[in-house]
């Protein structure tokens, strides 16, 4: 293959992830698989699992659920809703695992979340507190610095 259709066929296969994280992105409270996703963009889900992270560092059940996990963390912070009703609003069907996966992005249960930041982000600007609350997986937070006294 020559190196102008490698780039192209790259270009196109680049393309065809973007849609998968979009559409992660829009209908993360649907029920959405890596087949249906892959099945959207005519590729294996293996292909898919793959190339989506390659591209962008995790594979795409981990992107959606970080997307459900952080929907979650504004709807808790709201104090309206609880946990369970939040739960299946972004879209999981399992308590257990959501409450699991919410622990190992944020560090805390939905529910410590829910009671400890009730207001922690009023008066911020809502991009401002997206940005201030995104969870961070454990493999990506920072290492604390050794204190040299």
């Amino acid at each position: 293959m020559s190196s102008g259709a490698a780039d192209t066929r790259h270009l196109r296969e680049l393309a065809l992830l973007r849609r998968v994280r979009d559409r992660i992105d829009r209908e993360y409270a649907q029920p959405l698989d890596v087949e249906a996703l892959a099945r959207g963009v005519h590729l294996s889900a293996g292909h898919l699992s793959r190339q989506f992270r390659r591209a962008y560092g995790e594979s795409p059940y981990s992107y959606l659920m970080t997307r459900r996990i952080e929907r979650a963390m504004a709807l808790l912070r709201r104090g309206d809703l609880s946990v369970t009703e939040v739960c299946f609003a972004v879209g999981c069907s399992s308590l257990g695992t959501f409450s699991t996966r919410f622990a190992e992005l944020v560090g805390v249960p939905p529910s410590t979340y829910r009671r400890e930041s009730a207001g922690a982000t009023q008066g911020m600007a809502p991009c401002v507190a997206k940005q201030v609350t995104r969870p961070v997986r454990n493999r990506e937070a920072q290492a604390s610095a050794p204190h040299l006294a």
